[in-house]
Parts: structure tokens; C-alpha cells; sequence
């Protein structure tokens, strides 16, 4: 799958795992591991000890990739849509294939 079709700051709807369904904001896309970090989606714990920059420790949560093949681009009504490209007014653009606009 292409990661050029999602890209940082895209409304995406998770489709497979325990967030299916969810909705959220992309915060990175990594195209060589096929990977997407959405924001309050996957979320995992990692316990810390105190050191020097964080001497409290305690339980820090942070949201894991997701493959890019389970999440979709959400359309204007909030449900899963595929992408395709075309060309407008000269510019090459991506656009939502349910709905037609452009994204």
C-alpha cells in the first residue's frame, strides 16, 4: 500500500484491532515500515524509573504504530473512504472516492 495516500494531519478511521472503529488525527507516517502514529489510538504503557530528567517515574503512555493497511482516510460524514488521485486545475490532488472532494 502506498503511504502517499495518508499523510500528517489526515482524519483516519482505524479498521482492524482493538481501536476498530475509532477515529483520531495522524501524527507521523513512517513509509519504510508501512506504519502510521495516531494520535490517542493503540495507546501503550511503558513504566519508567526515576533518573535525572524525570525523577517522579511513574507510567508513561504513548500511542504505538498501527500498519497503514488498518487504518482509512475518513470522509466528510466520518466513515472510511478510499483515495485516488486526479488532476485539478493543473495540480495533481488527492480525493476522497466516496464523496469526490478533495482532501
Amino acid at each position: 500500500m502506498s503511504a502517499a495516500k495518508i499523510k500528517k494531519g489526515d482524519k483516519i478511521v482505524v479498521l482492524a484491532g482493538k481501536d476498530k472503529g475509532r477515529t483520531g488525527a495522524v501524527l507521523q507516517v513512517m513509509p519504510k515500515d508501512d506504519k502510521v502514529l495516531v494520535e490517542g489510538i493503540n495507546v501503550h504503557a511503558k513504566h519508567r524509573k526515576p533518573d535525572q530528567a524525570n525523577p517522579q517515574g511513574g507510567i508513561e503512555r504513548k500511542p504505538a504504530p498501527l500498519h497503514i493497511s488498518n487504518v482509512a482516510v475518513a470522509g466528510a460524514d466520518g466513515k472510511p473512504t478510499r483515495v485516488r488521485f486526479e488532476e485539478r486545475d493543473g495540480k495533481k490532488v488527492r480525493v476522497a472516492v466516496k464523496s469526490g472532494e478533495v482532501l
